[in-house]
């Protein structure tokens, strides 16, 4: 289930979140992860079962960022959490048997303590973005390289990510981008998303 693009809900964008999610499946998303801090977690909930049956239609994981509650209620593809979500251990031990996990990582140092149960990292911000203001330091594609290979995990780079920036991506032993505006802020978001994917397929 995991490809090359991965593409982040943003409720801030111009596009409602549903429509968002949908744009990015038809645009060739493989992963989907609804990330909304303001709601609460039974409008999650509901958003999130009225995605599943279209996002599966068509390939695409849905993953829930944050809440562990949201993701076991849902029965959601997986869960992505921050170093600041939770008890890790205590997450590892309640996911659902096949839920996959995705945990972000900033530095090398939290790079070489991921629990065995996580089955991707988030790697960044590669860029300093303003999506998440009090993201860590910016690790640059060098830095993304150093903790692809300390981590040896499957891994999305994340932050600032832009058009072009495919072919350094994958230099740095990434899998894939995750992405949020340049998708959930394009004009048209489906066609960034195939974009994207069409950029990765070409690098």
């Amino acid at each position: 289930m995991m490809g090359p693009v991965y593409v982040i809900t943003n409720p801030d964008a111009p596009v409602p979140v549903p429509d968002q999610a949908r744009a990015a499946a038809r645009g060739g998303a493989a992963l989907v992860q609804i990330r909304d801090k303001r709601a609460s977690d039974a409008e999650l909930v509901t958003l999130v079962n009225a995605l599943i049956p279209e996002m599966r239609a068509l390939g695409v994981g849905v993953i829930v960022n944050d809440r562990l509650e949201v993701a076991l209620a849902t029965r959601a593809h997986g869960l992505h959490v921050g170093q600041g979500d939770g008890d890790l251990q205590v997450i590892c031990q309640r996911l659902l048997p096949g839920m996959i996990l995705g945990l972000s990582i900033e530095t090398e140092a939290q790079a070489r303590h991921i629990p065995a149960r996580v089955d991707y990292i988030g790697a960044g911000p590669v860029r300093a973005t303003a999506t998440k203001p009090d993201h860590a330091a910016p690790t640059g594609f060098d830095g993304l390289a150093r903790i692809t290979a300390i981590a040896a995990r499957p891994t999305y780079a994340i932050g600032g990510l832009r058009p072009g920036d495919g072919a350094a991506t994958r230099a740095a032993g990434a899998i894939g981008m995750a992405v949020v505006s340049a998708v959930t802020h394009a004009p048209d978001p489906e066609a960034a998303t195939r974009a994207l994917l069409a950029e990765w397929r070409a690098a």
